[in-house]
Parts: C-alpha cells; sequence; structure tokens
C-alpha cells in the first residue's frame, strides 16, 4: 500500500511537471497572437542569424515574444545561412523580404534576399529558395506590393572593379527589381535606364531608395480624412518614381518605374540632385507629393517637391525631377547627430529620423501645402544604443526601432493628430538586431 502510495505521489508530480512544461510551450509558440486584436513586429537579428516575431496588443502596446525555432538562440550563430538585415513586408501582411549577407562561419552561406511566409500564429517560416543577388544593402517594396526594390551598394555599376550586374540582365547596375508572383516568388525584371557618371563622380554607392505610391492612403475610421490626399474622389498616381541616395557622390538618382512591369528607366533629368554630406536615408510621403532624404554626416534632411504635374511650383515638366523645398535642408535639434534612416507616418503628416550616433529620433510635421519641416513636440525621443532600423505601422497607430549594440527593440505608441511619440518599455531581442518590419 505504501509503494502504491509513493507511485502515485511520483506519478502526479510528473503530470504536474509535463503539464507546466505544456503550458510554457504553448505561451511559447506563439499562441498569444492575435490578427484581429494584435500587431506583430518581424526583427532580424545577426547574433545568432535569425528573424524573431513579437506580438503586441493594439490597444495597450504590451508586447510578448513569439516562439520562432529555434527554441535557444544562446549558442547559435547560424539559424539562416547567413546575417539578415533589411526587411520588408507585403501590404497583406503575409510574407516578408529580407537581405542575407554571405557569411563564412555559415556553411552554404550565399548573399541574397530570402522570402518567409507570416503563419497565422505569427511564425514565420522561409518559402522557396535564396534569390541570389550582387551586393543588396537596401530594400523598398512599392505600396501596391507589385515590386521589390533592391539598392546594390558600392562599386555595383560597371564602371567599378568586379561589378555584377543584377539576375537575369547584362546591363542594370546599381538597382535591381524584382516582380513578385505567387507565394513570394522573385521574378528578376531587366532594367533599360543607363547612368552616366558625371566629371568627378565616382561609381556610385546606393545606400537607401523609395518609390512614389501607386495606392493613397485610405479614409480613416468613419470615413475621417487622416491624410490630406485620401478624400473621396481622389485618384491614385498613374506614373511611379524611384529616388535612390548615393552616399558617395552626394546626390539623389531619379528612376521611372514601368508600371506593368517594374522596370527601370531614365526619367526626368539626366542629372541627379544634389543633397548633403552622405545621405544615407530616403522616404516618400504617402500623396506623393514630396521626398526627404537625410544626410548623414552633414547632419540634416533635404526636403523635395515631386514634379507630378505641370501646375507644380518651378516644375516645367511632370517627370518626378526634384525641386528644393524652400528652407530646405532642414536641422535637426536637440543633441541629434548622425542623421540616417527615417519614414513617413503613413497619412504624411510627420517625419520621423533616426539619430544612429545619439541614439534618437527626430520628430518633424509636414506643412501639406509646401512640404518644410518644422520640428514637432517633443523635438526628439530616445532610443537604445546604435539604432539602425524604423518601420511605422500603417494604421500610425506604433512605431518601432532596432537598436544595434544594444540588443533592443524600442517601441512607441503614435498620437496621429500630433505626430508624437510616447515611449513604451523596451523589447529584448537576440543580439544586434537590424532590419525591423510591423504589420
Amino acid at each position: 500500500m505504501e509503494i502504491k502510495q509513493r507511485m502515485s505521489k511520483r506519478f502526479a508530480w510528473l503530470l504536474g511537471m509535463v503539464v507546466l512544461v505544456a503550458i510554457g510551450l504553448l505561451v511559447a509558440c506563439g499562441t498569444n497572437y492575435s490578427a484581429t486584436s494584435d500587431g506583430l513586429v518581424v526583427v532580424g537579428s545577426q547574433g545568432s542569424a535569425l528573424l524573431q516575431t513579437f506580438s503586441f496588443s493594439l490597444s495597450s502596446g504590451h508586447t510578448s515574444a513569439i516562439y520562432n525555432p529555434p527554441s535557444s538562440t544562446v549558442n547559435s550563430t547560424c539559424v539562416l545561412p547567413g546575417l539578415p538585415s533589411s526587411i520588408v513586408l507585403d501590404p497583406a501582411g503575409a510574407y516578408a523580404y529580407a537581405i542575407i549577407s554571405q557569411n563564412s562561419s555559415c556553411a552554404n552561406s550565399q548573399t541574397g534576399i530570402a522570402a518567409f511566409k507570416v503563419n497565422s500564429d505569427g511564425t514565420m517560416k522561409q518559402v522557396g529558395s535564396l534569390t541570389v543577388d550582387p551586393n543588396p544593402v537596401a530594400l523598398f517594396m512599392d505600396s501596391a506590393g507589385k515590386f521589390l526594390f533592391v539598392a546594390e551598394g558600392l562599386n555595383s555599376i560597371s564602371q567599378a572593379p568586379n561589378s555584377k550586374p543584377c539576375p537575369g540582365t547584362t546591363t542594370q547596375y546599381g538597382v535591381c527589381t524584382y516582380a513578385i508572383g505567387s507565394g513570394a516568388a522573385l521574378t528578376a525584371v531587366p532594367g533599360t535606364f543607363t547612368l552616366t557618371l558625371q566629371m568627378g563622380f565616382q561609381a556610385p554607392n546606393f545606400v537607401a531608395l523609395a518609390a512614389t505610391p501607386t495606392v493613397l492612403p485610405p479614409l480613416g475610421i468613419n470615413g475621417a480624412q487622416n491624410a490630406v490626399c485620401s478624400g473621396p474622389g481622389n485618384n491614385p498616381p498613374t506614373s511611379e518614381f524611384l529616388y535612390v541616395a548615393d552616399s558617395l557622390n552626394n546626390v539623389v538618382w531619379e528612376f521611372g518605374v514601368d508600371t506593368s512591369t517594374g522596370a527601370l528607366g531614365n526619367a526626368g533629368p539626366a542629372k541627379p540632385v544634389s543633397a548633403g554630406s552622405v545621405p544615407s536615408g530616403v522616404a516618400v510621403d504617402p500623396c506623393d507629393r514630396f521626398v526627404y532624404v537625410a544626410n548623414n554626416l552633414s547632419n540634416n534632411i533635404n526636403a523635395y517637391t515631386i514634379c507630378t504635374a505641370v501646375s507644380v511650383a518651378n516644375c516645367p515638366n511632370a517627370d518626378g525631377s526634384l525641386v528644393a523645398v524652400s528652407g530646405s535642408p532642414f536641422s535637426v535639434s536637440g543633441g541629434a547627430n548622425g542623421t540616417g534612416p527615417l519614414v513617413v507616418d503613413p497619412f504624411g503628416n510627420t517625419l520621423y529620423v533616426v539619430g544612429t550616433d545619439s541614439s534618437t529620433i527626430s520628430v518633424f510635421r509636414i506643412s501639406p501645402v509646401s512640404g518644410s519641416l518644422t520640428a514637432g513636440s517633443p523635438a526628439t525621443v530616445a532610443t537604445g544604443g546604435k539604432p539602425t532600423s524604423i518601420a511605422i505601422r500603417a494604421d500610425d497607430s506604433w512605431l518601432f526601432v532596432t537598436n544595434f549594440t544594444a540588443g533592443s527593440l524600442s517601441q512607441y505608441s503614435v498620437t496621429p493628430a500630433s505626430g508624437a511619440l510616447s515611449p513604451q518599455p523596451t523589447i529584448t531581442t537576440d543580439n544586434y538586431p537590424w532590419g525591423v518590419a510591423v504589420k
């Protein structure tokens, strides 16, 4: 009888442990994510070479880590066969695309672009094989989710040594384009542009890029007009342009986009537009009015009007060319330094600029008429150490920044009416987070 009692107690203890482990696994496996009430943020971390996902409440912002294999990355260095950096999500949030850079520590490592399916529980799984790409450094997806544009970095055009063309063509260098098919398939699109370097120009170092929208912001809840271009009867643009920052020649290049195929061609004046010293970030406002360029060394922001109609001031042609906004460039304040990645909010009212050296975000309000910038209130907010990437949710409610040296993700709630950011508790990530995208 005594033996049976001891066995019964031991069995009950074991059963209790099994239940606790099962509960822990359920929590870790992302059952706390609901697509109807939660947002999803994707982070690429270079410490263990993996993508992580986090669920956050749309009402409170409370964040929970979602399990992504393996469960422990303490001793992992190559969960993915290379280092993830720039990340974008398609407009539906169904697939994510990430740059994977070759890493000698990882077996069979190559440089290219990987696609990942976002599952209903918030976990992710790579689909298809890596799309090998010459030298990707930044990604941008057009607003309709049809094309993926890739900045190819230094030594990526024919004048540069050891240059490699984009897949599917022997003539396109510097910026590669992919048409996005079903199941996140990427098909290389040959370009028709030529890059003519002016006297004194070096081979470009393309580091950031952004395209004009072909889909305008929708009306808000109960028909609220959150963006000046979201009113009933406003038709989306029929032309599309791509702007690319060249950090070596301190200019912005312009390309025309074939809206049927995604092919890039020459557009506007052949001469690129001057920027500040070491331009490192580009953003286009969602109403197709303005382009903003952050200059890392001169620590300021260039603002340009997009010539989409001859009725626009100082625009002789509706060719997408850029005209400097009065008062540009605009300086950052509050000790911000090393301006880099930047994003315009989804309604086109506020610009957020990362200070990579000062660990800050600078907030600017955008004049809807002129495109000029004025400091927000507060003008700056703090991030973690060495912020590298920024992303804002499509409903203009939450903003995230990865902190490379801090191993963390900064989260902010957004007040759309003023653009003000309210810091939330910092989220711990794997080591050396780089890219970020939010659904």
